[in-house]
């Protein structure tokens, strides 16, 4: 079992910045690869960015690529989630996930936080 705990979210306006953390804790980190996903209301989850357990191979998702930037730190057993240049339209909950293997896809992550509210305003 993996526990996961987002921070940093908030409110921004639009062309700032903010940096997400995800702490993982209960087994071994670096055994899992993270994903960031993201929820606007009435919409579906979506994938954002992962990276594999060491963190040398990264995925992102077409809105936020040049943007967004994943990275871990399996010493401090967290995640973060660089947001730079943000637009009204990331505006929503994002949650990190854990999974055994690398991918884009939510059904692939069985270990989630409660997520973490971003809203980008214009």
């Amino acid at each position: 079992q993996v526990q996961l705990v987002e921070s940093g979210g908030g409110l921004v306006q639009a062309g700032g910045s903010l940096r997400l953390s995800c702490a993982a804790s209960g087994r071994t980190f670096s055994n899992y690869a993270m994903g960031w996903f993201r929820q606007a209301p009435g919409k579906e989850r979506e994938f954002v960015a992962a990276l594999n357990w060491n963190g040398n191979i990264t995925y992102y998702g077409d809105s936020v690529k040049g943007r967004f930037t994943i990275s871990r730190d399996n010493a401090r057993n967290t995640a973060y989630l660089q947001m730079n240049s943000l637009k009204p339209e990331d505006t929503a909950v994002y949650y990190c996930a854990a999974s055994d293997g690398l991918g884009v896809a939510v059904i692939l992550y069985h270990y989630w936080g409660q997520g973490t509210q971003v809203t980008v305003s214009s």
